[in-house]
């Protein structure tokens, strides 16, 4: 947004809740996507991780952050260990938008593409059996078509972080130099070389295919698990303190 919020939108769904359902600071997200890209259609959407309060004109009473998981990707966390006290950092493809005179938004023209961490999550607790995840029935992944799954999982964020006290265990962040994944003047998949996520530091074997020039994780992947060590932990704190 103009004023440097990094507004992750929600990805197309059969879900039930829809983009007019969700407004940022009162303007409905179809309203602002339909400005952005006039010819979409925007009907259902897919609010995960659903971290920013009030996102929904209509609040559920019983909302918290929260952040689900499925099939593979699930699986992946669950085999190495996530969960409890465990730290999620979001990102996402972000895009300049500037607002014009007549009050409507538009793409910034010539603003890249670029990888952002907009958001994180410690997680208090895994909700993995059906009748449990049924509680959160406003979430995703409590929708009956997923809670059948043996690979579907909702996590919890904490009340406050655990390594400060004074902030929140899950938020939204605003745009950052810090937090900008993207290698300037690179393709949006090309990474600068953060120590913390180099192949090295990462659990799972994941090459680099960027011939010296960033980082570039070649495939299709949702996330990557980094090592429980001081270079993680102090990266992921630069991100949340700015």
């Amino acid at each position: 947004m103009p004023d440097g919020t990094l507004l992750s939108l929600p990805i197309p769904s059969g879900d039930q809740l829809t983009y007019a359902d969700i407004a940022y600071n009162g303007f409905p997200y179809d309203k602002l996507l339909k400005q952005l890209k006039p010819n979409g259609k925007y009907s259902g959407c897919h609010l995960d991780p659903d971290i920013r309060p009030n996102t929904r004109l209509i609040t559920p009473s019983n909302w918290q952050p929260a952040f689900g998981q499925i099939d593979s990707a699930q699986g992946q966390l669950r085999n190495q260990g996530v969960g409890a006290g465990d730290l999620f950092l979001f990102f996402g493809w972000f895009r300049r938008i500037e607002r014009a005179t007549d009050g409507s938004f538009y793409f910034v023209r010539g603003a890249p593409n670029i990888h952002v961490i907009f958001g994180y999550l410690q997680v208090e607790c895994v909700i993995t059996h059906s009748e449990e995840v049924a509680k959160y029935y406003w979430h995703p992944h409590a929708d009956l078509s997923r809670r059948g799954n043996k690979n579907n999982a909702i996590y919890l964020a904490k009340k406050t972080l655990s390594f400060d006290e004074t902030k929140p265990g899950c938020g939204v962040l605003d745009y950052s130099e810090n937090r900008v994944l993207t290698l300037k003047g690179k393709t949006m998949g090309t990474w600068r070389e953060i120590p913390a996520i180099m192949p090295s530091n990462i659990v799972s074997k994941r090459s680099n295919n960027a011939n010296g020039q960033g980082i570039y994780y070649k495939g299709i992947w949702q996330e990557m698990v980094l090592k429980d060590n001081i270079e993680s932990e102090k990266w992921a704190k630069s991100i949340i303190e700015k």
